[in-house]
């Protein structure tokens, strides 16, 4: 597995370069990859299927000029920015078992990422819902996935330093949620590590045996699927 560390210019072309790799991969390209990305602005994030008007505060996120954007997995609707560490991870589906459906790849994956962190967090790390990492009942990881034929694309994000007053102005109580979540508002709900991005990566990459640097970067793809997709009324206005 090759590893990039790779934040690009807008919040549009990280959103498509997550897409990008895993069509780069459809495609032929035949190394796996963990990136990792670190947003310089706010925005809002849909899931796939996540319906704008109810999903998202529209009127405060204007006010605070937060543009509220869709991507391609699903799941409900973050709040991306300063202080938040994403990572993508692009596997190859073929001849592996824990990866060869939604809920078992869910498991498998939550299960990795809680192995990988406990050396630097500690054994109070506990998988809540689906896709969620908590302390003690306190959210501060959530994550998802968009499969292909041959490749997948599980990625998440990670609270470091966020804002998490931001997320109760721009985002209502989603009406479906974990039972762990009991109703709570953002800021009862989440909580930040308070740790350097660095410690992170450096634990997914041991963990992933990433290795050596991605060095080719689909630019092309990822400018494309920005300009005709992620920066458009039509997808990020869908539902």
């Amino acid at each position: 597995m090759k590893y990039a560390d790779l934040t690009l210019p807008t919040p549009q072309h990280n959103l498509a370069c997550e897409e990008a790799f895993v069509h780069w991969c459809e495609d032929g390209h035949e190394d796996e990859i963990l990136r990792f990305w670190e947003p310089k602005e706010h925005f809002a994030v849909l899931g796939y299927s996540s319906r704008i008007k109810s999903e998202v505060e529209l009127a405060s996120c204007q006010a605070h000029r937060v543009p509220v954007l869709r991507r391609c997995s699903g799941g409900g609707t973050v709040l991306q920015g300063p202080g938040c560490l994403n990572y993508s991870l692009i596997l190859r589906i073929e001849n592996r078992d824990p990866l060869k459906s939604i809920t078992e790849t869910n498991a498998f994956m939550m299960q990795s990422l809680k192995s990988a962190l406990e050396p630097i967090i500690g054994s109070g790390i506990e998988i809540q819902g689906f896709t969620d990492l908590a302390l003690g009942a306190l959210k501060f990881s959530g994550n998802a996935q968009y499969r292909k034929r041959y490749f997948l694309l599980f990625h998440g994000t990670f609270l470091l330093h966020f804002d998490i007053s931001l997320v109760d102005r721009l985002l209502p109580i989603p009406s479906r949620q974990p039972p762990y979540r009991q109703n709570r508002s953002h800021g009862n709900f989440l909580t930040n590590l308070n740790l350097p991005p660095l410690k992170i990566k450096d634990a997914l990459k041991q963990a992933w045996n990433a290795t050596e640097e991605l060095k080719d970067i689909p630019i092309d793809r990822i400018e494309r699927l920005a300009r005709d997709r992620y920066a458009t009324e039509e997808w990020n206005a869908r539902f």
